[in-house]
């Protein structure tokens, strides 16, 4: 099973001035608008290359259930097949939580040694 970073998430206080700031100063190039309720998340990345960076309105995860620490950045994983993926993890003694939609895409997250959750999805 082959695990590749997809994104990271930057948790950022004005998603439009960030998203200029790497279009304009970096020559990123946006990829997709999500709306999430009144939010736009922005996803940007670098010609020619797979990885991107989704910007998060801090105001967004205000409420932030899962604890997540907001000044660093939320690695995502991609994978080609979810259910393996997660199974290969646990049966490694990784704490796994189970596959669902709750965060928009089918996902699962899991925990690395120091609490750290990364987020796991096609």
């Amino acid at each position: 099973m082959k695990m590749r970073v997809g994104y990271v998430v930057l948790y950022v206080s004005d998603v439009e001035a960030c998203t200029d700031f790497w279009i304009e100063s970096v020559g990123a190039e946006e990829r997709r608008r999500i709306t999430a309720g009144p939010y736009q998340v922005v996803e940007i990345g670098l010609p020619g290359q797979e990885f991107s960076f989704q910007l998060v309105p801090l105001e967004m995860m205000r409420n932030n259930p899962d604890k997540l620490d907001l000044a660093t950045p939320s690695i995502a994983f991609r994978v080609d097949d979810l259910d393996q993926a997660r199974a290969m993890l646990v049966a490694r003694g990784v704490e796994a939580t189970e596959i669902g939609t709750q965060r928009g895409p089918r996902s699962f997250a899991f925990s690395d040694n120091e609490g750290r959750w990364f987020a796991v999805l096609n």
